[in-house]
């Protein structure tokens, strides 16, 4: 089974299936063709994290994340922008992350890839063009007031200046790079010198050795039970520490007396969040902070959380709306073995910067940094960034049955908790599930209001009843853009297979 926001890249992973590829194998193969038709959301300038577990539930996390570069030892006490090159402040690592998965599916699940094997229809792609995406089109629209102003932006991305299927040459050479001298030529060859001229001349403090200590961290994922269901994330310094106090927090309330749609079910997903989004704060890097993980999932502090929450009335909540896009996608391989993932350039278009000749747009996840000294996520040299990046998993009886993800940034968290409780207490299909009406908190850059966002198919008698309980509604476009792209896979249970990729863009699920 395979899952992605993207048909081609859903073509890719599913070709690697039917030759008998590993799971990982699939998912680079799909990963690497979404830096390519999905621009807007990742790149070979970005991130990911990776989740993946054998048939058995031997789970493990890849922690493909960029650190903050030496020389932002000399910013202090002044914003970080939020695009442009003073906001390219971490290195890249999704590339790495992909060279570390292969030779962890190498050594533990006996695959027999090679990268440029897994790179190859990526690189046709970027070279040879394909047709851009409803969200490609509605994400460069959505921009086009902001997009004039960066530098060289519409030259290689603006697809409405051209004719025919859209290719990216310079990009194409950097995969064509990779395929001849292996993943760290990013980090240490001749690519990463390309790389390092391009940083320079755009303007950007990352330097050569920045790329060199770039590593893809390999830790221990956190885990939740969930009425007897084990949810796992990845640790900090992602948020998916929140998606499981979410989830800790709604174990202590009766789901069945609140049925799916109603204002009953959304007033309490809505007030798990808030209780959980505000222990985010105390999430960072791990080793600078104050508080460690497994105590801020204490069953007595969720439950406490829990009794908090008013089933009658709302929590006033002022605070903003972080923006970021990514990609999620999922395989599952013939052994039962599976890897959900999220790639990401943090902010939709990242940067806004091309790297040099190279046709990589790179991240702006400097940006989730803070100057706020003594703050757990100020950024330092070598340090991680609050990272929104947070793919799923679940176990049942040591076996894993469910894999979930999202696009979205603050919206992940949101959006994952009416998937799973939609998955897990309603037992609905990925398919159904995915269709729920979703919401997202605070203000956001499609509504400067501090508002409850809702989509437009939640029903009217909801609306005036989630209004009645105090929350200020905004209403959006059903099945709009702004809520995310997500996915499920569910396998290997008593229930029927399937999979799903989200209503809201392009992406499709194939299963065999």
């Amino acid at each position: 089974m395979v899952t992605s926001p993207h048909p081609l890249a859903t073509e890719a992973g599913a070709e690697v299936i039917k030759a008998g590829g590993t799971a990982i194998e699939a998912a680079i193969a799909i990963g690497s063709v979404l830096t390519v038709v999905t621009p807007h959301f990742c790149g070979l300038g970005g991130d990911a994290v990776w989740l993946v577990a054998d048939q058995h539930g031997k789970s493990h996390c890849f922690l493909g994340i960029g650190q903050a570069g030496e020389a932002t030892s000399a910013i202090r006490n002044q914003p970080i922008p939020l695009r442009g090159p003073a906001s390219m402040l971490t290195t890249a690592c999704v590339v790495d992350s992909w060279d570390h998965a292969l030779t962890f599916s190498r050594e533990n699940w006996f695959g027999t890839r090679s990268l440029p094997a897994l790179l190859e229809r990526a690189m046709d792609l970027a070279a040879n063009g394909y047709e851009p995406s409803k969200s490609q089109d509605f994400w460069l629209d959505f921009r086009a007031g902001e997009t004039t102003n960066w530098h060289g932006f519409s030259q290689y991305f603006d697809h409405r200046n051209t004719t025919g299927l859209f290719k990216q040459p310079g990009l194409a050479d950097s995969f064509a790079a990779l395929m001849a001298e292996g993943a760290r030529s990013f980090y240490e060859g001749k690519l990463s010198k390309r790389i390092v001229e391009g940083l320079k001349a755009a303007g950007s403090c990352l330097t050569a050795a920045d790329l060199a200590r770039t590593r893809t961290r390999d830790v221990s994922p956190m885990t939740l039970d969930y009425r007897g269901t084990i949810l796992v994330a990845p640790p900090p310094p992602t948020q998916g520490m929140t998606t499981l106090a979410i989830m800790g927090i709604l174990n202590h309330m009766r789901l069945a007396s609140a049925p799916s749609g109603s204002a009953e079910r959304y007033h309490l997903l809505v007030e798990a969040v808030k209780r959980a989004f505000m222990d985010r704060a105390h999430v960072s890097d791990p080793a600078s902070m104050s508080w460690h993980p497994k105590d801020l999932l204490a069953t007595e502090r969720l439950r406490a959380a829990a009794d908090t929450i008013d089933p009658h009335q709302a929590l006033v909540w002022p605070h903003e709306h972080q923006h970021g896009d990514t990609v999620f996608f999922s395989v599952v391989d013939r052994q039962g073995r599976c890897a959900s993932v999220l790639q990401s350039t943090y902010f939709d278009w990242g940067s806004g910067v091309v790297v040099g000749d190279t046709g990589i747009l790179w991240q702006n996840r400097g940006a989730a940094f803070t100057t706020q000294p003594g703050h757990p996520n100020c950024i330092a040299p070598g340090k991680l960034p609050f990272y929104t990046l947070n793919p799923g998993l679940a176990l049942r009886d040591g076996r894993p049955f469910l894999t979930y993800g999202t696009q979205g940034a603050d919206g992940q968290p949101q959006t994952l908790a009416v998937l799973l409780t939609a998955l897990l207490d309603d037992k609905l299909t990925p398919a159904e599930a995915l269709e729920k009406p979703r919401f997202l908190l605070g203000k956001t850059f499609s509504d400067a209001r501090d508002s409850l966002k809702v989509e437009g198919m939640m029903s009217d008698e909801c609306l005036e009843q989630l209004a009645g309980r105090g929350h200020d509604l905004a209403r959006l476009a059903a099945f709009s853009p702004i809520f995310g792209q997500a996915g499920a896979l569910l396998f290997d249970t008593d229930r029927t297979p399937s999979a799903a990729h989200d209503p809201r863009g392009e992406g499709c699920a194939w299963i065999e």
